[in-house]
């Protein structure tokens, strides 16, 4: 029994089926023919090289890359929101920007500068409490730690509250008291249901926490349950430079 079946749970998130999806960049074959559903409430690891496609398939996602194919979201409810939260925050350590003044930047429409509105503030506060990262409202985000910004980053990926959540290494900066904040936010997207799509490099992770993998390596080469797919024999082929084996996926 996978950890999703062993708790009842209201499916809010959306199903997301990519059916045939290719991206080429130049000559250059990003993804080739790349085809998996991920089920609503689930939570869907992708696994592969570095440079096998994994961040230009969720770009495609996002609608921020072009692409062939078919992508489609099939959605539980009338609208629904996608939260992103990307691998690292690129930006000046230098700059005045505290903890709030990134929050407001990135959750509200008004200017950060003028600070969090009250509409946001509570919000901002329970993100950031569901962290671990409250007491550090005002520190600047150029003196925090990896770990600590990237707890930052997964609190301005909690609002609005997503029903469709995209992880791009979100374990990747994390130290150890991070990975258990990380570990109780996915028990708590499972429970309500979200539909979080995850990328990662920790294999044992994976094993533990998601419901199904997908290995990507320019091509699916296996799409099935972390007992299935995370063998000896299919990660040497996944993470070889030149990916053998079919097309189809394996496993239910």
């Amino acid at each position: 029994m996978t950890v999703a079946e062993s708790i009842q749970v209201t499916r809010n998130g959306p199903g997301v089926h990519f059916e045939s999806v290719s991206l080429t960049l130049g000559r250059t074959v990003i993804l080739d023919n790349v085809s998996f559903r991920v089920s609503p409430g689930s939570v869907h690891a992708l696994v592969g090289p570095n440079g096998g496609g994994k961040s230009s398939l969720i770009k495609t996602l996002l609608g921020q890359m072009p692409h062939q194919g078919r992508l489609s979201l099939e959605w539980q409810q009338p609208s629904g929101v996608i939260g992103y939260v990307p691998q690292a925050l690129e930006f000046d350590r230098g700059l005045p920007m505290t903890v709030d003044d990134f929050m407001a930047a990135m959750c509200q429409r008004r200017p950060a500068f003028l600070g969090l509105s009250a509409r946001y503030a509570q919000t901002i506060g329970d993100a950031l409490e569901r962290v671990g990262m409250q007491d550090k409202r005002k520190r600047r985000m150029g003196a925090l730690s990896g770990g600590e910004r990237q707890r930052v980053l997964l609190a301005q990926g909690l609002i609005p509250s997503p029903q469709l959540l995209v992880l791009d290494e979100p374990m990747s900066a994390l130290d150890e008291a991070g990975i258990r904040v990380f570990e109780r936010l996915l028990g708590d997207w499972r429970q309500s249901g979200v539909t979080v799509l995850w990328i990662e490099h920790d294999l044992e992770a994976v094993q533990r926490l998601a419901d199904r993998v997908t290995g990507l390596n320019r091509r699916v080469l296996f799409d099935a349950p972390p007992g299935q797919a995370l063998t000896p024999e299919r990660l040497l082929t996944l993470f070889s430079t030149h990916p053998r084996g079919s097309h189809g996926s394996i496993g239910p």
